[in-house]
């Protein structure tokens, strides 16, 4: 005989009024969390009660009903109605709807009326204030009606419009709601689809990879030409930009590569054109000129513009008010953010003072040059005042006829009547890629050249910060010129300070930290000594000893060539396996002495300099070599590009150095008979490849790569 299913009843329902309502004891909620009371009434004022409350008879010792009902499940909204009430927003005797509950215990349904509550899917809010958008609602309203921060709704509206596909795979727990934010970034729902397929195949889909992925053919916010442009005047004409909701992007990612440059040379000619009306000879320009564009010029003195008196009152005002707070705020551990910000306006509005314009004679400016491009900031950069070595000889009776100030251009035909401006933004053509397979294969020379370009120019800062190491330096190649005849070629320091030339210009060299140390000193010296060479003599007379064998040092520090050049036909009179041996070894000798070390000198491995530059499994061997095996593997599996970016974030910070850049031990290196050199490290390859490099045709050795 089958049993009858036993039908449930449900508890009935009433309208309560307020005031015979009372908060029970049997209630287990304690903590608060969530909504506060006070958004709960806001909520309840708005809407209405959308939930019963679920209430018990409160009965007396005879067990019959008072008439008051206590509130065991439904707490919180309580609450929010007792504060309305006292708000004088509800009368304390409004009904209130509530379900009656007998038997059982209250506490027990209090624990379920809590556990039982299930919050919405996040992707179901995404889509429920999307559709609250799309129904008219704005931005400011969601934020307002569901008490939450303008930038939350815009964030979930972000991941509302993510690709519906990827909103699949999220709602299966397919991805993390990291991962969703990621592809967030871009709009392109296509483009999101190809990168989640790729991603989650390779197993490489961390949320700075994903973002990596779709912004790879973009411009940072924070690059240069981004900043000197401006953000507002890239949108203005039409270019998009990504941006993150999620995290710090410095500013988005520029789309338009293309336009960001276009606007970028435009902007650039047209500060040249204006700086033209000053009556320069000349005018370059480049969005960044290599290091040591300058050598070989000569800089004409100009004078600072005078002050007026206004300015000069300025200027005391501000040095004034900078001497008061950092009295007031000597003794503190952390400057207050206004005081920090205003220390920080000071010092800018000084440094406008101190670069004010500088005014040149006439009739140097006739013969000389500037040099207009952007610093690492993204600021203009004028720099004026320097005479070529064809220009030193008094323009003629002809030349004063043309127009001084007006713009030149690389390779005008003599006796054109009209010059303009060359603008050369500087960028050079990507190596031919490598056999990925052949791991054996020595260095590509160009790399070579541009690696030990960063050691020379680290190791002439080094150097010129030891001042006795100097001194043997050059005593050594003194003797080596005096006793040693046929040795002065095997030194790596050129004496007579000839400052060799870097042949390539290596990722980075001009913002390097050795760069700039080497600069700032030159400067100071300079600003030090006197403006006229008659005068020097007695000047160097006047410092005493300790003075002197620094400036020696620095000087002499201009002299090292530490740098690697590959033999071919057009060197082949002064470079030779031998010579290039002798000079590395020589340069070994120095970099130990003075305690060389590139990691401290700022140098790490990059895409650019080094990563994206040699094959797949010397990639492997140096994240092998910092990281270890496990590191590695996780990138064993990628094409060439993405393994070297995702090395240059694993290497970073690790004090990874490529053989040419490290310091050699010389009891590892073997070493030939008397007078002869031993063999060359193995990132040169061998003595009989490094001479018939002789025959190659330079324009083919970067292919060697």
């Amino acid at each position: 005989m089958t049993k009858a299913v036993q039908k449930i009843t449900l508890s009935p329902s009433r309208d309560i009024p307020f005031n015979k309502l009372v908060l029970s004891q049997s209630n287990v909620r304690r903590v608060k969390a969530g909504v506060s009371i006070e958004q709960l009434a806001e909520s309840i004022a708005q809407r209405t009660l959308l939930q019963s409350l679920s209430v018990r008879a409160v009965v007396d010792a005879d067990g019959n009903e008072t008439g008051m009902f206590e509130v065991p499940a439904g707490g919180r909204r309580y609450r929010a109605l007792e504060f309305l009430v006292k708000q004088k927003r509800m009368s304390k005797t409004q009904a209130v709807p509530c379900v009656v509950r007998e038997g059982g215990l209250a506490e027990d349904d209090s624990v379920a009326e809590n556990d039982e509550r299930v919050g919405l899917h996040p992707l179901d809010q995404f889509r429920a204030f999307q559709t609250l958008r799309d129904l008219g609602m704005s931005e400011e309203d969601i934020a307002a009606r569901h008490f939450v921060n303008p930038a939350i709704v815009k964030q979930r509206l972000r991941l509302a419009s993510v690709s519906p596909k990827l909103h699949d795979v999220y709602a299966e727990d397919g991805m993390t709601l990291e991962q969703l934010m990621a592809f967030s970034v871009t709009a392109d729902h296509a483009r999101q689809e190809q990168v989640w397929e790729n991603v989650s195949r390779s197993g490489h889909d961390e949320p700075y990879q994903i973002r990596r992925l779709l912004t790879e053919n973009t411009v940072r916010g924070s690059d240069r030409r981004a900043q000197f442009v401006g953000l507002d005047a890239y949108q203005h004409a039409g270019g998009g930009i990504l941006r993150d909701l999620f995290e710090h992007d410095d500013g988005g990612w520029l789309q338009d590569v293309v336009l960001l440059d276009r606007l970028v040379t435009e902007k650039l000619k047209a500060e040249a054109e204006t700086i033209a009306a000053e009556g320069w000879k000349w005018i370059s320009v480049a969005v960044e000129f290599p290091y040591g564009h300058t050598q070989g010029l000569r800089e004409i003195e100009g004078k600072p513009v005078d002050l007026s008196p206004e300015e000069q009152a300025t200027i005391d005002a501000l040095n004034a008010e900078q001497a008061k707070l950092e009295t007031d705020y000597q003794d503190a551990d952390e400057l207050p953010d206004e005081i920090d910000r205003r220390l920080g306006e000071i010092e800018a509005a000084l440094a406008a003072f101190e670069n004010r314009p500088m005014h040149y004679d006439p009739t140097e400016i006739a013969r000389a040059g500037v040099f207009i491009s952007i610093d690492s900031e993204g600021r203009l950069s004028v720099d004026r005042g320097y005479v070529r070595p064809e220009d030193e000889v008094p323009a003629t009776d002809c030349d004063a006829g043309q127009d001084a100030g007006a713009l030149s251009i690389e390779g005008q035909e003599e006796g054109a009547s009209v010059q303009r401006t060359v603008i050369a933004v500087a960028g050079s053509a990507p190596d031919a890629e490598e056999d990925d397979e052949d791991a054996a294969r020595p260095l590509a020379d160009r790399l070579i050249t541009e690696l030990t370009a960063h050691r020379t120019l680290a190791l002439r800062d080094a150097l010129a910060e030891n001042p006795a190491i100097a001194f043997q330096a050059v005593l050594h190649n003194f003797v080596l010129t005096a006793f040693y005849r046929f040795a002065s070629s095997g030194s790596c320091l050129e004496i007579g300070l000839r400052t060799p030339n870097f042949p390539t210009q290596a990722p980075g060299l001009r913002d390097s930290v050795s760069a700039k140390a080497v600069e700032a000193r030159h400067e100071r010296w300079k600003a030090r000594l006197p403006k006229s060479e008659n005068d020097l003599w007695d000047a160097l007379t006047a410092i005493d000893g300790g003075a002197q064998a620094s400036l020696f040092a620095h000087c002499a520090s201009f002299a090292v060539n530490a740098v690697y050049e590959p033999a071919n036909r057009y060197n082949q009179g002064r470079v030779s396996a031998h010579g290039v041996r002798t000079r590395l070894d020589q340069a070994n000798v120095l970099a130990r002495a003075v305690g060389l070390d590139m990691v401290q000198a700022g140098w790490r491995p990059t895409v650019d300099n080094y990563l994206g530059r040699v094959t797949k499994p010397r990639i492997l061997e140096a994240v092998r070599e910092a990281k270890g095996e496990s590191s590695a593997q996780l990138i064993d599996h990628l094409k060439k590009a993405d393994m070297a970016k995702e090395a240059e974030r694993l290497l970073d910070g690790s004090g990874l150095l490529p053989e040419p850049l490290r310091l050699v031990d010389p009891d590892a290196a073997p070493v030939g008979q008397e007078g002869e050199a031993g063999p060359l490290p193995e990132f040169l390859g061998d003595d009989e490849e490094l001479e018939k490099a002789g025959d190659d045709d330079p324009q083919q050795l970067d292919a060697a790569e």
